[in-house]
């Protein structure tokens, strides 16, 4: 934590961080021209916040595009915000952010890198085995995870199946892809979804989750990108309050063998 709040104590990184957070994915370039900032002094701060794990780069053809990475904070709230205040602070954003809000980024998706003490082989197991994702998720993924297979998505009582729900790539151990699940009626009566936000969510196109699995020393870099939505999208809204609490509760499964809560 000493190099997360090292990184956000100069102002200049935090302009960096604002600006992926206003629009998520630029290239060295765009930062550079969005924020009048020299390349020189853009590449030194962004090498300082990728070490304090806030910002993570991926390459894109050519480019090298630049996401966000909210979990070093994600970990500084859960360390300091106890279960029963964070529903209150988060109510208080969301207020905040309803009053504030911005129009989405023109590259909407969901970026964000964790650090597990596990093996690349034991994290793929818990990405694929449906014992393991209905512990910390609370979902059951039964697939055979060859690319091109199918996938069947239980979760709340509902089961789903679609020929569209499929895996697009499978590398045991390195990279994993698939499409986001069906919604249907069934599954948002089951979560509780109310109908005109089922309606919007079941209209979207539909998006897709890759997870990218490096060694890291005695850890595991796990990346996980959910992108392929459109602008103003309710999916990613959703995704994006979801995904750091599950990727928190796969953490800390694998390193102490307890999620952080069973999920219903």
């Amino acid at each position: 934590m000493d190099e997360v709040f090292k990184a956000l104590a100069d102002p200049s990184r935090r302009r960096l961080l604002d600006s992926l957070n206003t629009r998520n994915g630029q290239s060295l370039r765009q930062l550079c021209a969005g924020l009048d900032m020299t390349r020189q002094s853009v590449s030194k701060h962004l090498a300082v916040l990728e070490a304090a794990g806030l910002v993570t780069s991926l390459r894109s053809g050519r480019e090298k595009l630049h996401h966000l990475n909210a979990a070093p904070i994600n970990a500084i709230a859960d360390r300091w915000i106890s279960r029963y205040d964070r529903e209150r602070v988060r109510a208080l954003a969301d207020l905040k952010a309803a009053l504030e809000r911005e129009p989405m980024s023109e590259q909407p998706e969901f970026v964000y890198t964790t650090y597990i003490r596990t093996t690349p082989e034991r994290l793929w197991e818990a990405l694929t085995d449906p014992v393991f994702t209905r512990r910390y998720w609370g979902v059951t993924l039964t697939s055979d995870w060859a690319a091109g297979s199918g996938m069947t998505w239980e979760q709340f009582g509902a089961t789903v199946s679609d020929p569209e729900q499929v895996v697009l790539e499978s590398e045991p151990g390195r990279r994993l892809s698939y499409t986001w699940h069906t919604f249907t009626p069934d599954f948002a009566t089951a979560c509780g979804l109310p109908d005109e936000l089922a309606a919007a969510m079941a209209a979207e196109p539909r998006s897709k989750v890759t997870f990218e699995i490096e060694p890291a020393g005695d850890m595991v870099k796990l990346t996980v990108v959910h992108d392929g939505f459109a602008p103003g999208s309710a999916v990613l809204e959703g995704v994006s309050g979801g995904w750091p609490a599950i990727l928190s509760s796969l953490k800390t499964l694998l390193e102490t063998g307890e999620p952080l809560s069973e999920p219903r």
